[in-house]
């Protein structure tokens, strides 16, 4: 309690296009047998985040996500906080996502808002980039067209090289719809903390609709 798959139905059922998890190594968010269990009840997106690592990437296959997103995260992180270095990583990314693609699994790279990052992605075939958005986040109370900036810069950058644009990372009520508004080609945004947070205060159901409002 609670249930991670009564969680994810609900969510589905309130109007959530898409269930994001996160299996970490150490299971303290999402255990394995939560992916595996989770699979048969998404009837919207499944998109699993994670280090691809080999464990993970088997992993992936088997329950055939239909979006992994990757992150550099290392085995102390506490949460995801910066994006790859797509040119530091590149043959071992373009590995990585040539197994995925062959697998009919569509991908995903974190990466900052950063033209030279976002070139980094397009080298290395990737379907989308996910742009980590707590800058945006920090900065947007005290100066919303400067905190926006760099991340139209990227989308726009990613949009003129092929790839689709998610964002994910502290977005919330009071900053969403602002960045949406700006970035019009946004394809997709996975939000958890501020989600289940205003959740605890609103309810589920009416959390939801509001988030989707934010992206009218």
């Amino acid at each position: 309690m609670p249930s991670v798959k009564e969680a994810a139905v609900n969510c589905q059922l309130f109007g959530a296009q898409g269930i994001t998890i996160h299996p970490r190594p150490d299971e303290r968010h999402i255990t394995r047998k939560d992916v595996y269990e989770l699979k048969p009840l998404i009837t919207t997106e499944f998109n699993i985040e994670g280090y691809p690592s080999e464990d993970f990437l088997k992993m992936v296959i088997e329950v055939q996500a239909d979006q992994v997103t990757l992150v550099p995260d290392n085995l102390s992180q506490l949460t995801s906080d910066h994006g790859w270095d797509t040119w530091g990583n590149l043959s071992f990314l373009k590995e990585v996502i040539f197994r995925l693609q062959e697998n009919g699994i569509r991908t995903s790279i974190f990466v900052d808002p950063d033209i030279h990052a976002v070139e980094g992605a397009a080298e290395i075939n990737t379907n989308c980039i996910e742009l980590y958005t707590e800058p945006y986040a920090s900065l947007y109370t005290i100066d919303h067209n400067k905190a926006i900036e760099p991340f139209v810069e990227a989308a726009n950058l990613a949009a003129k090289l092929g790839m689709d644009v998610n964002a994910g990372h502290d977005l919330s009520l009071e900053n969403l719809n602002y960045m949406y508004r700006k970035i019009p080609n946004l394809k997709e945004v996975s939000i958890g903390h501020a989600l289940i947070a205003d959740a605890l205060y609103l309810g589920l159901e009416t959390t939801i609709q509001k988030y989707l409002d934010c992206l009218k």
